[in-house]
């Protein structure tokens, strides 16, 4: 289970503090497809940080008893004058993976051959994805993170990881951020809507549409 309980976050900006999110609170237990639409800026990214524990709240408190992976393919926590196996190599002892058993996975999916031993500063933001989300499929998280329906590398190599993902863990969580309703409707059995710091719940997606739309 992940619970949030009236999580408040602010930014500081030259205008003074502005606040993201005013007290939201959600619950996501195992097997759940949670979806979470709002426009840009409303702060969906910052929720989905949250959860993952990249970012702390200013106010509330999150709960976690399942295993939750970082955003998908979020490349940011890689150590850039590491190599691509180097990372591989730390974020499994992070999470208690085995990197013997990740690796030949990390370098068959990620398809970056001779690149993985090569500082991951010098890769594109492409490749960085691609290691990011072979690396997430090589650890058996219990709830995968979102960050828009993922999109990585060509039409080809897009449709192998919708295939690893949202075929091969359909028994997993997943929390879904999208501006676009298309993306919720086709992965999620129910939804939110983020705007003006607020998250409302509804159990039928298609209520969550209409209420999006009024945004």
């Amino acid at each position: 289970m992940i619970r949030l309980e009236n999580i408040v976050k602010r930014y500081r900006t030259r205008a003074g503090a502005h606040t993201v999110l005013n007290g939201v609170s959600v619950e996501v237990r195992k097997g759940d497809k949670l979806g979470v639409l709002g426009r840009n800026g409303a702060g969906k990214s910052t929720l989905i940080r949250i959860i993952s524990g990249a970012e702390l709240p200013n106010g509330g408190r999150v709960t976690r008893q399942m295993a939750v992976s970082w955003p998908l393919a979020f490349g940011g926590a890689f150590q850039g004058s590491l190599t691509g196996l180097d990372n591989i190599r730390f974020i499994c002892r992070v999470y208690g993976a085995d990197f013997h058993a990740a690796r030949p996975f990390v370098e068959d999916f990620s398809e970056l051959g001779k690149y993985l031993r090569e500082p991951v500063k010098t890769y594109s933001s492409g490749m960085r994805a691609r290691l990011a989300f072979a690396i997430s499929m090589a650890i058996e998280f219990d709830c995968f993170l979102i960050d828009e329906v993922i999109s990585v590398g060509d039409t080809r190599f897009h449709e192998k990881c919708r295939r690893e993902l949202f075929e091969k863990r359909s028994d997993r969580a997943m929390i879904i951020v999208s501006h676009e309703a298309h993306n919720i409707r086709e992965h999620c059995s129910r939804a939110c809507v983020l705007h003006d710091g607020l998250l409302r719940e509804f159990a039928d997606v298609d209520a969550a549409y209409s209420d999006y739309n009024r945004t």
